[in-house]
């Protein structure tokens, strides 16, 4: 059976000498939607730094399109097609949007310009606005701008921590729309979300996570249809 196009296998490890992941495997095929789910303080965060290299584990490893990138530094990651979305801080509130979207395409030696109307034509709302200082925009606005920088590098796999945090829920159903039109285009998603139940609609594949560990890995829809789940983690 072939290899899922992103698999962080067996991931133990954490910040200074506590481990905060334990075993944690994730995986995500190819313009599929993987999403990671759980209480708080369950690692979710944690275990996708850890796919990005910005925590050090040590057992397990990471492996993209077939490659052990385990290894790498995140720079190094973001060169062999990896991009990530942080939760907080993921915008230059000075610079105006197509500023901040130009600076998510400064690895790039091609000509970005088509690039950037793709963008454009998944977040029409950004192209009004370009000249605009991205810290004037809304919560949700503003987090489309984080994730057109993202695609800005041309990634295989976009990492998303938390996409709809502090946006109203029209907003949130519209970046999930968007989200899903990005992995259409065959780019693979993982995201940690705190919106489980809307997550999990829209996921191939579900990880809920409890204290650093699987503890349930499922389809989305067999997930939410799981009654030991539904009751644990999505409220009944």
């Amino acid at each position: 059976m072939a290899e899922p196009f992103l698999i962080g296998e067996n991931m133990t490890g954490g910040y200074g000498g506590a481990d905060i992941l334990h075993g944690c495997t994730l995986s995500v095929e190819k313009g599929q939607i993987a999403v990671i789910v759980g209480p708080n303080g369950a690692g979710k965060s944690t275990a996708m730094k850890a796919v990005f290299g910005m925590l050090s584990i040590h057992t397990g490893s990471v492996r993209l399109d077939g490659e052990d990138i385990t290894a790498l530094s995140p720079q190094a990651r973001v060169a062999k097609g990896m991009g990530f979305v942080p939760q907080t801080n993921n915008i230059f509130t000075s610079m105006t949007v197509e500023e901040n979207l130009e600076m998510g395409g400064f690895l790039r030696r091609d000509d970005i310009s088509g690039t950037i109307e793709q963008v454009y034509d998944l977040f029409p709302i950004l192209r009004d606005k370009r000249r605009q200082p991205a810290g004037e925009l809304s919560g949700g606005q503003r987090q489309q701008v984080a994730v057109g920088r993202a695609l800005m590098t041309g990634p295989r796999l976009l990492m998303l921590d938390e996409p709809t945090a502090g946006v109203s829920p029209i907003v949130m159903d519209e970046l999930f729309d968007r989200i899903i039109e990005v992995a259409r285009t065959g780019i693979s998603i993982l995201m940690v979300e705190q919106n489980a139940r809307q997550a999990l609609e829209i996921a191939d594949r579900g990880y809920v996570l409890v204290q650093g560990a699987n503890a349930f890995t499922d389809t989305g829809k067999a997930l939410l249809a799981d009654p030991e789940v539904r009751r644990t983690f999505l409220g009944g």
